[in-house]
């Protein structure tokens, strides 16, 4: 069975929310979802300590990132996470492996896509294939209201919960994401 990771930090709920809706897109999809998410409890004199993760995402056969947006990039939960990731690209662990991304911000207009640029950076570093939304918003209605091809992009104002188009967006990264793997590119 097919096995897609999600690996991000949450703050609040606004990511986690973000990431089990992926996660139940993936499963619809009928593949196993990994679901883990980074916590301050887990880093250790600025370092991400978690050897079994590593582990772990040596077997999947994709993996997705997510984070919030602070201050114009990925939290710094998520950047140690990142940073620790080096051994793995000293043995190529996730070379060959399909790659994603999601975030969430506080403005529409806000760096999102910088964060998303950090995790397409990160995966071409561990020489992983880049997925993107491509035209997700085309003939699907209240998908990708950002029109950010480069990944998930959701806001919330005011500290709003997030729109139910920015959720279907997420549903909708994790079904694209088991089709790229199965080889099935249509909607």
């Amino acid at each position: 069975m097919i096995s897609i990771a999600i690996i991000y930090h949450s703050e609040d709920e606004h990511t986690h929310a973000l990431a089990t809706t992926i996660a139940e897109g993936i499963h619809a999809g009928d593949a196993e979802p990994v679901v883990y998410r980074i916590t301050s409890e887990m880093i250790e004199n600025g370092r991400f300590i978690d050897d079994k993760l590593f582990e772990k995402l040596k077997e999947v056969d994709a993996i997705i990132f997510g984070a919030p947006t602070y201050m114009g990039g990925p939290s710094a939960q998520f950047k140690a996470f990142a940073d620790a990731s080096s051994p793995s690209w000293e043995t190529q662990d996730w070379r060959g492996k399909y790659a994603a991304g999601f975030t969430v911000g506080t403005y529409p207009g806000g760096d999102q896509p910088q964060t998303l640029q950090y995790f397409q950076t990160l995966a071409s570093q561990h020489d992983m294939l880049w997925l993107s939304l491509g035209r997700a918003n085309i003939g699907v209605e209240n998908i990708n209201p950002s029109g950010t091809s480069l990944g998930v992009t959701a806001h919330t104002p005011d500290d709003a919960q997030l729109s139910e188009a920015c959720l279907q967006t997420a549903f909708y990264l994790g079904q694209h994401m088991v089709r790229a793997l199965k080889g099935v590119w249509h909607t």
